[in-house]
């Protein structure tokens, strides 16, 4: 983080500022709040102290009114903070303002959440994301009294050298603002180009989503046998990983982990993730992982489903799998079978409930494809070997005139199955139907 402040002076402890108002669900502010100060630890930070602050009429200088705010000020030069960080997305001119009053650093969530971004990203691609989000969040904010140009700014009215830098940074942010978005171009036709060769022999796909630390990558790992990095923290992976899965008929399904969710994610870094989440876009299905022992399930829950339909993706055939019921309590296994009826329950750390898991992955991908019959000769096994792969294979009976099939094949493969076809002939005149 310290590229964002002035480079003589180093941010080391937060005062966090929550926000409740009106139009939230009771506690809900209190809740972002705890969340902000894990997200807030992730970065490194000594947390001095916190407050939640009920806001009924939002102002447009501080966010909050005049009194609160040289009042939270104080709490925080008390309480030896070196930055606020407050718990809504503020304006550049509600920031600068803040800054300008307290003399310390000011950040909000969106920021909060752009560092942590930062920072996990690994491969290009993630990190591509990660910056463009961060330049267009930054473009309107080189005005900052915490960014390089605190040194260099220039007085009167004439504006002077401060204002001749702050207007070449602006040019050097939109020229690479423009430039990342033509990279991230051109990891969307490499992925286009990879998913394109996956397809001329199709495997069904699905997408492990869900609320971050709900334990999607734990669930890859037990799934599929990948190593994919797993901690008790927020957004522990960003990459995407897809790995490939046998399952119990023998087919193949490749599963992917996608980013993790969250409240209040910030628009532009969706934008910026299109790459990644493309993969949730264009997958056969999903499975949406809920962490069964977090007592704000309900609000995760609420928020995948948000984040799905602003990606266009929550008309998707979803499994809904709870998490970690190998430490849940009864009554919180109860209230998620209330919450969403028909769902899963496992543990990815045991593998437990796995089975059934499995089953509905197998299941999916048989309504995918349409219902055929095939009657393949004796000498043909390498084209039954065929069918598992790209197919589900329902029943397969041994008769003397060849191996009769019945299952669920996609229309992409036609060149293998259509020659053994079983044709039903059409029905006689005046025949019931």
């Amino acid at each position: 983080m310290a590229e964002l402040f002035d480079k003589n002076r180093r941010i080391l402890a937060a005062y966090l500022i929550g926000v409740q108002t009106p139009r939230m669900p009771a506690g809900e502010g209190a809740e972002l709040l705890a969340e902000l100060r894990e997200l807030v630890e992730n970065l490194g930070l000594t947390i001095k102290g916190s407050t939640l602050v009920h806001l009924r009429a939002p102002s447009s200088t501080f966010l909050l009114g005049r009194g609160k705010v040289g009042e939270l000020i104080e709490q925080a030069r008390a309480a030896g903070a070196d930055v606020i960080v407050i718990d809504e997305s503020l304006s550049p001119a509600q920031q600068r303002n803040w800054e300008a009053e307290s003399t310390l650093a000011v950040i909000d969530r969106q920021e909060v959440i752009l560092e942590v971004f930062a920072e996990r990203a690994h491969t290009r691609e993630a990190k591509l994301q990660v910056e463009l989000a961060r330049q267009e969040y930054f473009l309107p904010r080189l005005k900052r009294a915490w960014t390089h140009l605190s040194r260099q700014r220039g007085r009167g009215s004439l504006g002077g050298e401060g204002e001749t830098q702050l207007e070449q940074d602006r040019r050097t942010v939109r020229d690479r603002i423009a430039h990342l978005r033509s990279d991230l171009g051109a990891v969307r036709q490499q992925r286009g180009v990879q998913r394109q060769r996956r397809m001329r022999v199709p495997v069904s796909t699905c997408a492990i989503v869900g609320y971050t630390n709900a334990g999607k990558s734990c669930l890859l790992n037990r799934l599929t046998g990948a190593h994919v990095l797993v901690e008790d923290k927020l957004f522990a992976t960003l990459d995407p990983t897809t790995r490939q899965l046998a399952l119990p008929n023998n087919q193949k399904l490749l599963v992917t982990d996608t980013v993790g969710f969250i409240r209040r994610l910030p628009h532009d870094l969706i934008e910026a993730f299109k790459a990644t989440l493309e993969e949730v876009v264009v997958a056969d299905f999903l499975i949406h992982v809920l962490d069964v022992t977090s007592p704000n399930v309900a609000r995760h829950h609420a928020t995948t489903l948000g984040v799905l339909a602003e990606l266009g993706a929550d008309k998707k055939t979803i499994i809904n799998v709870f998490n970690k019921i190998d430490v849940a309590a009864p009554a919180a296994l109860e209230s998620a079978r209330m919450l969403v009826p028909g769902a899963l329950f496992v543990s990815a750390k045991t593998g437990a409930g796995f089975d059934r898991l499995l089953e509905h992955c197998a299941a999916c991908i048989a309504r995918e494809f349409g219902s055929t019959e095939l009657l393949v000769p004796h000498d043909r096994y390498d084209i039954i070997a065929r069918l598992h792969e790209v197919g589900h294979v329902h029943a397969q009976e041994l008769r003397d005139d060849g191996i009769h099939i019945q299952g669920r094949f996609p229309a992409a493969q036609s060149a293998i199955f259509a020659p053994f076809l079983v044709t039903v002939p059409p029905p006689r005149p005046g025949a019931a139907i």
